[in-house]
């Protein structure tokens, strides 16, 4: 399968080929700042099937912490794009940033729920951690 994407300003342009390795719907704290207060929903896509076609994120990792994640977003209009975790090499893509959002059908799990506002909503029968 084929996803492809970008930011808002359409500066920066990406091609994901492959199946997800999973979909997700993150309610970590972090996540929460990235998504503007809802819970974040990603694909975790195979990195050799992922490539940027036009332009070239910028990155930011935190320097505080052991094990940080990389942030990729556009430079000129802030779009977070990629999350890479050191932990796992799969890409983890943010699903707004899908050309067509709806490829991604849902979440097959919830994570980080201990961190989940009131106003969040699990969708019926998703396993929840």
């Amino acid at each position: 399968m084929r996803f492809e994407g970008g930011c808002y300003c359409r500066k920066v342009r990406y091609v994901a080929d492959g199946e997800p390795v999973l979909k997700g719907q993150c309610h970590c704290r972090a996540c929460q700042y990235i998504a503007g207060g809802a819970p974040n929903l990603f694909m975790l896509m195979p990195p050799d099937g992922f490539r940027y076609q036009q332009g070239a994120p910028k990155t930011f990792t935190r320097d505080d912490l052991a094990e940080p994640v990389t942030r990729a977003f556009c430079e000129v209009c802030g779009t977070h794009l990629t999350t890479r975790s050191p932990l796992f090499p799969e890409v983890m893509l943010k699903v707004g940033t899908l050309d067509d959002p709806a490829l991604y059908e849902g979440p097959q799990m919830a994570i980080w729920t201990a961190d989940k506002q009131p106003f969040h909503v699990i969708p019926e029968g998703v396993p929840s951690y």
